[in-house]
């Protein structure tokens, strides 16, 4: 690993243990084993390496996402095949999906984190807001794809993928700030099957 890699990791650690209001440059040599040249040589300034440490940790975070959402096959039929449709009931596909998301990203501390800093410095800081903005693109349409087939309306699978996204985003930030009340993948299936079961009753 050279340095540019090693200070990567340590400002990932400082952001982790300390923030970036809180993290300096001297945080960052110590936790990377590097030496403050290293620092202005790689990244210019301490603010663009903790700025590209909060990306790195955001794909991260997205790649993380990813796989929870692969490991059932998303579904892709022909628009018109209604058939080529998962057998069972879609709210339990739901709650297994977002059970792996829990399981594998909400409930990882370093995951949680990162995703609430990066959320802090993103108004202020291009380089950070421009990659959560395109990690956004790419994961609203993972998460409609894994619960909807796909189809040739492109405003229906952004609307849906928002939606999703919403879940995603207040769930990590819910277990950040209040693991013991944030919600499990039951959890957020049972709050739709109750909203179904109230629309149902009032029609």
């Amino acid at each position: 690993m050279g340095h540019r890699e090693e200070l990567l990791a340590g400002a990932q650690e400082c952001l982790h243990d300390k923030g970036w209001g809180r993290t300096s440059a001297r945080d960052v040599v110590a936790a990377s084993g590097t030496n403050l040249a290293s620092i202005g040589y790689h990244f210019g300034s301490k603010d663009a390496l903790l700025a590209a440490a909060l990306v790195a940790s955001t794909a991260e975070c997205a790649e993380a996402v990813d796989r929870a959402l692969t490991d059932d096959p998303p579904l892709d039929p022909p628009a018109d095949d209604v058939s080529a449709l998962p057998a069972g009931d879609p709210l339990d596909r739901f709650e297994r999906t977002w059970e792996r998301v829990v399981e594998r990203v909400a409930r990882d501390e370093r995951m949680t984190t990162a995703t609430v800093e990066a959320l802090a410095q993103a108004p202020r800081v291009p380089q950070v807001r421009s990659a959560l903005a395109a990690a956004a693109d790419l994961t609203r349409e993972d998460l409609a794809l894994t619960f909807h087939a796909a189809g040739d309306d492109d405003e229906r699978t952004r609307v849906l993928g928002a939606f999703y996204q919403s879940l995603l985003i207040g769930t990590l930030v819910q277990w950040a700030v209040d693991p013991a009340g944030a919600p499990s993948g039951h959890d957020l299936a049972e709050a739709l099957r109750m909203i179904v079961a109230d629309s149902t009753e009032n029609t």
